[in-house]
């Protein structure tokens, strides 16, 4: 820790979850068994977020008819994220390049990458394999663009679907992980707060969820047909899974099993205790009746709000950033979206977009030491911070929404993006996978 202080300043020390920092062989570098065990433990509770927490939360929110396509699709793409990690995208996030923009290719195939490669933590001499570093962020790159599908649920082809995310991964995601995550990216060297991901995972899906839902259109029948949530048992067994899961997402993003892990632990069950009671009251107030809809939406929500604010704020200031995420969503999912009429059928953008919007900036004011956070490092003020924090969201709004624009109108001239009239009315799940969910 103390020699990224030096190099890079506390903002940016507690800011990469994912910095790789080759051990130092001079300082006998240290692996502790209890670390390791740790981090193998939260790369697993990263994957029961997207199988079947992710997965399943999605789907109750469908129609019964496209339950299967969206179970399938969550499958296909985590595979599918997870092969193009070992190929290339570890390289290209985290590969040694000193270009602040991609991480290279010089580990393709995790070339040189042994049993015995070790890659640093936040602290001096502390080592963790470089494996078990792999495979968490793996999960990572598997869980954000299964993200992105919730906005263009039941319309979107399946091959049209499955050669955007491996396009969007290498354009978007891989570039983007490693501007702020690794110590020579852009939006980590300009000292911005994201401990797991608000900007890389969150406002990355959010924005490319928005995107595709313009490219694509309504689906057919909005407004007119029923297309209330099929399963909310479903909804909110996947949303609590989420919610277990996110806390190897967040404290396991500390890279260590020690106090920093923990208060990153607390944060996640403050923020989103926060979130699930202002989504319930803003619902009360305004419709009348607090729906398990909404709770489910506020939980994810707050989780998302709190994914970057995780190891720098303290528990209050975690549950009032968790509160002010679900009041911005909740006014984006009521409001905005049917303002302007465009379909992000299950909220991605309104949550995760939104959400992660507030969190990142909420970050830069949270971490001060006067409203709890463990505060910043020496001449950064709460202005200064929560200025370098708006630049990192705009940096990434931009890189990640033009590309996203620019992957799917080439896709929609060459293959097409929509499945047909028929198969959007008979449902995805047995025009295109020949299966159903349930059987009558």
């Amino acid at each position: 820790m103390k020699s990224l202080m030096k190099t890079a300043g506390l903002a940016a020390a507690i800011s990469a979850p994912a910095l790789p920092v080759v051990a130092q062989e001079a300082a006998e570098p240290i692996m502790d068994k209890g670390d390791v065990a740790w981090m193998m433990v939260s790369t697993l509770l990263v994957l029961l977020m997207i199988l079947p927490g992710l997965a399943l939360f999605y789907g109750g929110m469908v129609r019964r008819k496209n339950m299967l396509s969206v179970l399938m699709q969550s499958t296909l793409i985590t595979a599918m994220a997870m092969v193009i990690w070992v190929i290339y995208g570890y390289s290209m996030s985290f590969g040694g390049s000193t270009s602040p923009y991609w991480g290279g290719l010089s580990k393709m195939f995790l070339a040189g990458v042994t049993m015995d490669s070790m890659v640093g933590t936040f602290t001096d001499g502390v080592v963790i394999p470089e494996y078990v570093f792999i495979a968490f962020q793996m999960t990572f790159a598997a869980i954000t663009p299964v993200l992105i599908i919730g906005a263009f649920v039941e319309r979107i082809k399946l091959s049209a679907l499955m050669v955007f995310i491996a396009l969007w991964l290498t354009v978007v995601y891989f570039p983007v992980a490693h501007m702020v995550w690794d110590g020579s990216g852009l939006i980590f060297n300009m000292g911005a707060l994201d401990f797991a991901g608000g900007t890389v995972v969150h406002i990355n899906a959010g924005v490319a969820g928005l995107v595709g839902a313009l490219v694509l259109g309504k689906r057919m029948g909005l407004g007119k047909d029923m297309m209330a949530p099929h399963s909310m048992t479903l909804t909110m067994v996947g949303a609590s899974l989420l919610w277990v899961g996110w806390f190897g997402f967040n404290a396991g993003s500390n890279l260590e099993a020690n106090g920093g892990a923990t208060l990153a632990m607390m944060n996640t069950f403050a923020a989103t205790a926060g979130a699930i009671l202002a989504w319930s009251a803003i619902e009360a107030i305004f419709r009348g009746k607090a729906s398990m809809l909404g709770a489910a939406t506020g939980m994810v929500t707050g989780l998302v709000a709190v994914t970057p604010a995780a190891g720098s704020v303290g528990p209050v200031g975690a549950i009032v950033l968790g509160a002010i995420a679900s009041a911005a969503a909740y006014f984006f999912v009521s409001k905005v979206k049917n303002a302007f009429g465009y379909d992000d059928s299950l909220d991605v953008f309104g949550c995760h977009g939104i959400g992660g919007i507030v969190g990142a900036v909420g970050t830069g004011i949270f971490t001060s030491a006067a409203l709890g956070g463990i505060g910043y490092g020496d001449g950064v003020t709460m202005a200064m911070q929560t200025w370098i924090q708006i630049k990192a969201v705009v940096i990434t709004i931009i890189w990640g929404g033009i590309a996203s624009f620019v992957i799917l109108k080439v896709i929609d001239m060459v293959i097409g993006l929509r499945v047909s009239e028929e198969v959007e009315r008979e449902g995805l799940d047995l025009a295109v996978h020949g299966e159903a969910a349930y059987h009558e």
